[in-house]
């Protein structure tokens, strides 16, 4: 008996050491930050060990701005959250883009999509309207756009979504279409051969605006203009130097017909999951990222244009009204669009350009 005893007071013993390690061990495990109230107390207490890694995709070169930004808001993400929040960026459409890139967020993967606006308007459809053709004059009025009561209430109901907007405005330049032609009106665009993104709003647009439109993706551009697939592209000063098109194509007509910007979206769930103080860090680097980008698209465009030209390439003014009155159809006819949308974003721009 008195062994036996002893042999149960053991067993008592290394069932209770055994209890209290597995209890001081769970004391140090991650918590779903998700789950709290965002009080800094108790914001601090769970994130010690917490370590996050996100997949950010986008199209753009490694020369072009939106690149190099994307590498500087992630780095000083990094620096900022002493590692635990690491952004790994890849260019050119290395991993899943355009909608395959929004459909990973609204998937829940760790993942961070970096598209134009459009893309959002698969899932809340004003959206395509915000960036919809011939609308905008300047940077700046798009920049105040994003910042209306009206957006921002397209911002809730992407978050219904499951989709998390962290910025709209990395702008990257109008959107102008490149071809070995000079194109004043739409009807010089007739029988031309454009290459567009799959986005529904440029397949119409351009369509609306007299070309033939060919989507590809990005990849497979250059070869495709180099064997004549296509005529030419529709698309900044920026992409056309990053990208050499200035070898292949030697015509830019000042269409404007889009103000190319792209947003930066992350899944509802996963931004849950971070804790309160690395979303502000986060939310914080990626506005003024955007902020950078805007600068040096202003200060750069002419320079860029000036090297274009230097390398034989030549632009031309176009009719800018039958551009407006081609395309004006396509908030009426586009699917999904709130009723009216296109006078409210009209309001807005006009209180805006008063304010400029």
């Amino acid at each position: 008996m008195k062994r036996r005893f002893k042999g149960l007071s053991f067993i008592l013993v290394l069932c209770l050491l055994l209890t209290a390690f597995l209890v001081g061990c769970g004391s140090n495990t991650p918590t779903d930050t998700g789950s709290n109230n965002g009080e800094a107390g108790e914001v601090g207490e769970v994130d010690d060990d917490f370590k996050l890694v996100l997949r950010l995709s986008h199209v753009f070169s490694p020369e072009e701005q939106l690149t190099k930004s994307m590498d500087w808001v992630a780095e000083r993400i990094y620096e900022r959250t002493d590692g635990a929040i690491e952004i790994q960026t890849f260019p050119q459409g290395q991993i899943a883009a355009y909608k395959d890139g929004v459909e990973q967020v609204v998937r829940g993967a760790d993942f961070i999509s970096v598209e134009d606006p459009s893309y959002i308007g698969d899932y809340v459809p004003d959206f395509t309207a915000l960036v919809g053709p011939m609308l905008y004059n300047s940077y700046d009025e798009y920049v105040e756009m994003v910042r209306t009561e009206l957006v921002e209430d397209m911002k809730k109901k992407a978050e219904e979504k499951g989709i998390k907007i962290l910025a709209l405005d990395y702008i990257f330049g109008f959107r102008n279409v490149i071809t070995d032609k000079v194109i004043e009106t739409p009807d010089d665009l007739r029988g031309i051969k454009l290459r567009t993104p799959g986005s529904q709003l440029f397949i119409e647009t351009l369509t609306a605006m007299g070309a033939t439109v060919t989507p590809l993706p990005w990849g497979e551009t250059i070869s495709a203009m180099q064997q004549g697939v296509v005529d030419g592209i529709e698309g900044s000063e920026f992409t056309n130097i990053g990208n050499k098109i200035y070898e292949i194509k030697k015509n830019v007509a000042f269409t404007q017909h889009f103000l190319g910007t792209c947003g930066v979206y992350i899944s509802t769930e996963v931004w849950d999951r971070i804790p309160e103080r690395y979303q502000v860090i986060i939310a914080e680097e990626f506005e003024k990222g955007a902020a950078e980008m805007v600068e040096i698209g202003k200060t750069e465009h002419s320079q860029v244009v000036a090297e274009l030209e230097s390398y034989g390439v030549q632009f031309n003014e176009v009719d800018k009204e039958a551009f407006v009155e081609a395309t004006r159809s396509i908030y009426d006819t586009f699917p999904g669009l709130t009723p009216g949308i296109y006078d409210r974003l009209q309001e807005e721009l006009a209180i805006i350009r008063e304010k400029l």
